[in-house]
């Protein structure tokens, strides 16, 4: 059992962050714990950049406070990590020295291209975007890199962020004073235009960072979004200035108040909503995409990576291997969610032959995604199952899926019964049209019909064939071994079935040792 818990700390310009992760057999990582401190370093930082003994001491203060929570969880490694406000100081080396002899942690200051790599590493590790650009806004720097085929071309590192910019633009200034907007507007738009390779790119844009996160849950708040989490949610042109107008509209006050957004961003989170507004109309982006996965993920999932030669994260097949953890999280029996996908492939291989569906590696995957979390929820209790998996699923984030994807996956783990279907889908009118959601309720009952074939879980179904003839159609079930219980649950589901085919249809049991045929009676 790897036992092993990581502590990182992220030493910002804006907040100071300690997030503890357990780290599971199969590298599954979740936190044990995370504390935020808005320390914003970067205001002890004088004209001539030089940190402040003042500013030195917050940080020693706030490094001793964790060091109890690091002794407390019984942490095996310890990462410390300084990004823009301390590499910016010209005494960062006192800096460094100073809180080691205090607290015994060695801060590592990273490298701007190594902060602006961890950033785009985890959303490549995260997302299924192959081609993209990444931004990440902090206190004193953002970082901004372009990749191709989930590989970085191109990376930059600009010395403005959201507690700069204020400071550059809005001294003594209200938080929403249209003048300063503007010239903070042109300024990011001249630092932008410094690089070329950025130019109308039109490809998506990834947001990392906390300002990202506020931005994405006060418009989640403001449309009454269904879901929970912002990692994959995306927003237009037009939304971004939906929440730049509303930040414009509100006082201080009025912000310390608005849902979503956290209280110690109500000063700065204008300069972080032009940021991106600006990148996107520079980029000619298509969408704007915001990630939970960034700077510390990216260094954690870059640790493990080099552990485990590679094995930890992958940038193929994110999606599958997020369905895989999530199963594994929830005690799924591989064994059983495998052979439950081999026969829902068979199944949809032949429906697609004898015309039911029409064959599509898009739904193929959904399906063979639904198959593999069916009924997860049974982990929780096996009275509700079906309410348990759908709300488990929908609320989780998904790496690699965007939000439709995510409650297709749930609707298709979860299908029980019509009614139930209908009561889900309540919560998401307008995002699928009436035939993609009768094409979901057919998936459902398929899944729901595999899984009777598997009720023993002893694999007894090794082949299926489906055979259209005149007036009719047969689906064959080739076994080997005993096939009591599985004929008793394919009796009861069976309704699934010939609700796809218009016409007569017959199901068989045919045994592969004998050639003896057992129909299913009606």
């Amino acid at each position: 059992m790897n036992n092993e818990k990581i502590a990182l700390i992220d030493i910002g310009s804006n907040t100071i962050r300690l997030v503890i992760f357990g780290v599971t057999d199969d590298y599954n990582i979740f936190e044990l714990q995370n504390i935020k401190t808005p320390a914003r370093l970067t205001q002890y930082l004088d004209e001539d950049l030089y940190m402040s003994q003042k500013g030195i001491q917050v940080l020693i203060a706030i490094l001793k406070n964790f060091s109890e929570v690091i002794d407390l969880y019984q942490v095996t490694q310890t990462l410390p990590m300084a990004t823009a406000a301390i590499r910016q100081s010209k005494n960062r080396k006192d800096i460094v020295h100073q809180v080691w002899q205090q607290t015994g942690i060695e801060i590592q200051i990273l490298p701007e291209e190594k902060e602006a790599f961890y950033g785009s590493y985890a959303v490549t590790l995260s997302t299924e975007t192959a081609d993209g650009i990444t931004v990440d806004i902090g206190g004193g720097s953002t970082e901004v890199t372009y990749y191709e085929k989930k590989e970085i071309i191109h990376q930059h590192s600009f010395p403005f962020g959201v507690v700069s910019l204020k400071q550059l633009f809005f001294a003594d200034k209200k938080h929403n004073n249209e003048k300063a907007i503007e010239k903070m507007t042109d300024y990011i738009q001249e630092q932008f235009e410094s690089l070329p390779w950025l130019r109308k790119k039109r490809v998506p844009i990834t947001a990392i960072g906390g300002s990202g996160r506020s931005i994405a849950n006060v418009h989640q708040r403001q449309i009454n979004y269904p879901l929970a989490g912002v990692h994959g949610y995306r927003m237009s042109r037009k939304d971004l200035t939906q929440t730049l107008e509303l930040f414009k509209s509100l006082s201080i006050p009025e912000l310390r108040d608005l849902d979503g957004l956290s209280q110690d961003r109500t000063d700065i989170i204008i300069p972080a909503n032009i940021v991106f507004q600006t990148l996107f109309d520079y980029v000619k982006a298509p969408i704007f995409i915001f990630s939970n996965q960034g700077l510390r993920e990216g260094i954690i999932m870059d640790y493990l990576n080099n552990k485990s030669d590679g094995e930890a994260f992958s940038k193929k097949n994110t999606a599958t291997q997020s369905i895989y953890k999530l199963g594994l999280s929830y005690q799924t029996q591989n064994k059983v969610a495998d052979q439950r996908g081999h026969l829902v492939g068979m199944l949809y291989e032949e429906l697609c032959k004898v015309g039911v569906f029409e064959k599509d590696a898009y739904d193929g995957r959904l399906l063979q995604y639904g198959s593999y979390l069916y009924f997860l929820g049974s982990y929780v209790e096996n009275g509700a199952v079906s309410q348990h998996t759908f709300y488990i699923i929908s609320n989780s984030e998904l790496n690699g899926l965007p939000h439709k994807e995510r409650v297709v996956v749930a609707l298709l783990a979860s299908y029980k019964n019509k009614s139930l279907f209908e009561q889900y889908l309540e919560s998401f009118k307008g995002w699928f049209d009436s035939d993609f959601t009768d094409q979901l309720r057919d998936f459902g009952g398929l899944i729901k019909f595999a899984n009777a074939l598997n009720d023993s879980h002893l694999n007894v179904v090794k082949n299926i064939q489906i055979e259209k003839k005149k007036d009719d159609i047969e689906i064959q079930l080739f076994y080997k071994g005993t096939i009591i219980a599985e004929k008793y649950r394919a009796l009861r589901q069976q309704k699934h079935i010939h609700r796809l085919i218009k016409g007569d249809t017959r199901i068989v049991f045919i045994n592969l040792e004998t050639g003896e045929r057992d129909p299913l009676e009606y």
